[in-house]
């Protein structure tokens, strides 16, 4: 029965562990949220990875990855104006000709 017991205690103290390190809790999460999903993904296992990746992110890491977004974006757009501009200053000096390609 000695045995039984320390076995026992490792358990409760691995339980409270997880519990404290809020494994529990993102478990759960994960698992709440593939219960309430209307259609099953065909891969649960893929679901649970995509979407506990998502729950151990704290607030500061997505705010700083949804700025790096946004200034992505504004610099593709930049890029996208300047291109647009190079390429009609480039049709000046270099007349397209009917076929779509550049006159020689």
């Amino acid at each position: 029965m000695a045995h039984y017991r320390a076995s026992d205690s490792k358990r409760e103290q691995y339980r409270r562990y997880l519990e404290k390190a809020g494994v529990v809790d993102s478990l759960t999460s994960v698992f709440v949220s593939l219960y309430e999903q209307p259609e099953k993904p065909t891969n649960a296992l893929e679901f649970i990875k995509q979407h506990l990746g998502a729950v151990g992110q704290t607030s500061s890491e997505t705010e700083a990855l949804q700025q790096e977004v946004i200034d992505l974006r504004q610099r593709c757009a930049c890029l996208v104006e300047e291109n647009e501009d190079l390429k009609s200053r480039l049709q000046h000096y270099e007349p397209v000709s009917e076929d779509g390609g550049a006159a020689n």
